[in-house]
């Protein structure tokens, strides 16, 4: 597994696996990480990449004091069933 890139440019989190890409799109607004959007390629999907992208981005968020409120569907899903992370929904 590759490390989380955080792409300013871009705006989204990216996870490389296999030669592909997972990313979450996110608006980082003050002290507050909204996450738009979260997507694997069709290769990873199944495999437990997002999942791995999550936990990789709410670590970050945590590391830096961030709190987050999910957009996505997915993104608010998996951080209900995380409980090392859900102090940080807001």
């Amino acid at each position: 597994m590759s490390e989380l890139r955080n792409n300013t440019a871009a705006s989204r989190y990216e996870l490389e696996e296999q030669g592909q890409t997972s990313w979450a799109d996110y608006r980082l607004q003050g002290e507050r990480l909204f996450i738009d959007h979260v997507e694997s390629p069709a290769a990873l999907r199944g495999t437990g990449a997002a999942g791995r992208l999550m936990a990789a981005l709410a670590q970050d968020a945590k590391d830096h004091g961030l709190k987050i409120t999910p957009i996505c569907s997915y993104a608010a899903a998996w951080l209900k069933r995380s409980p090392e992370y859900r102090d940080l929904v807001g």
